[in-house]
């Protein structure tokens, strides 16, 4: 079975409270005051005491277009990107020369070369390291990516695969756009990044929980509930209200049908890693899944410390729950743009 070796999270160095991060925005997106009001309910509303931003909060009014917000991105993805596989690799107990293949993915910006790519020339990685670059998963890529990683090293169980996830949200900011869904997305995301070492069945080391299965949940009809409408300025968010409706809707269902194929019910999960949405997200799954209270408090830490980091939240969870040691069985799940779902069934031994 795949294992999960080590989660390395990281954070920029750059953290502030969200009463001042509630300011700096009225100031840069409602510089009139109109829906000021709105702005600071939807803030002390969002469930998130503070966050961690790519640059200092002064350096964003020097950013005047899309490819210098870009430009930012990249630098500090890069670093960011670096600091967090290195770590992964270490607390693993392996080397960097062990890496077979890195996997990146991120929603929140664009290179060529790729920010994996990047990362494995600065920190010496092999020549021969195989690279796969993902956009476009957005909330759900954290998990996605685990489950990938699991399909590849089913096919090459003594090999040793790296997921990166970096997501620098507040570098997509959109300071000519009041709407809703703009200030809905200015009160929850943060920036951040995670590693997660992966080793192969037939590899000798053996450490951490195993993953046993996945599942993949394409919704029809839902293009519009989450993603990015792209223009000149950069990354304009799409971000529907029915998002919870969409998740009590499917969820429910999907999760009992993956864990019945294995002889499992929701009861029979002892660790739940979700991703933090935001409240109104969390309800749902906590509603839908019918979850024991409590059950999603590491994922409520995270969002009230660091926000919704998009792909890195849910491996920012997973971490955690790893400091804990848990036993049994676990899900870990996350939703995204497209609208879909990725489940992965964990068991620790």
């Amino acid at each position: 079975m795949t294992r999960i070796a080590a989660v390395r999270p990281a954070l920029p160095p750059y953290r502030y409270e969200q009463a001042e991060l509630t300011e700096a925005f009225a100031a840069m997106c409602l510089p009139d005051g109109r829906g000021a009001g709105l702005l600071k309910r939807l803030h002390a509303n969002a469930g998130v005491s503070s966050r961690h931003l790519a640059l200092p909060l002064e350096q964003y009014a020097e950013l005047k277009d899309f490819g210098a917000a870009n430009d930012a991105w990249i630098a500090a993805a890069v670093d960011l990107g670096a600091e967090a596989v290195a770590g992964a690799v270490a607390d693993a107990g392996l080397e960097l020369s062990d890496v077979d293949v890195l996997m990146f993915t991120t929603v929140t910006g664009v290179a060529a070369p790729s920010i994996d790519a990047r990362v494995a020339m600065r920190l010496g990685l092999r020549d021969d390291v195989k690279r796969l670059p993902l956009f476009g998963l957005g909330c759900v890529g954290g998990a996605a990516g685990i489950a990938r990683l699991h399909d590849y090293l089913l096919a090459w169980p003594k090999q040793v695969a790296v997921l990166l996830s970096v997501e620098l949200c507040s570098l997509t900011l959109q300071r000519d756009d009041s709407s809703l869904p703009n200030l809905v997305g200015g009160a929850l995301f943060g920036d951040g990044a995670a590693a997660v070492v992966l080793t192969g069945s037939e590899h000798p080391l053996a450490a951490g929980p195993s993953v046993l299965a996945t599942r993949s949940r394409l919704y029809p009809d839902s293009e519009r509930v989450m993603g990015w409408d792209v223009g000149s300025g950069g990354f304009r968010i799409v971000l529907g209200a029915d998002v919870p409706e969409v998740v009590r809707k499917h969820l429910g269902g999907d999760v009992r049908r993956f864990l019945a194929e294995r002889g499992l019910t929701v009861p029979d999960i002892g660790t739940w890693v979700s991703h933090p949405g935001g409240p109104k997200v969390l309800e749902a799954v906590a509603e839908t899944l019918e979850l024991r209270p409590g059950a999603l408090d590491l994922t409520w830490k995270s969002l009230d410390a660091v926000g919704n980091l998009s792909s890195s939240s849910v491996l920012h969870v997973l971490g955690d729950t790893l400091t804990l040691h848990p036993s049994g069985m676990g899900l870990l799940l996350a939703m995204g743009p497209g609208f879909c779902s990725e489940l992965v069934l964990l068991e620790w031994s």
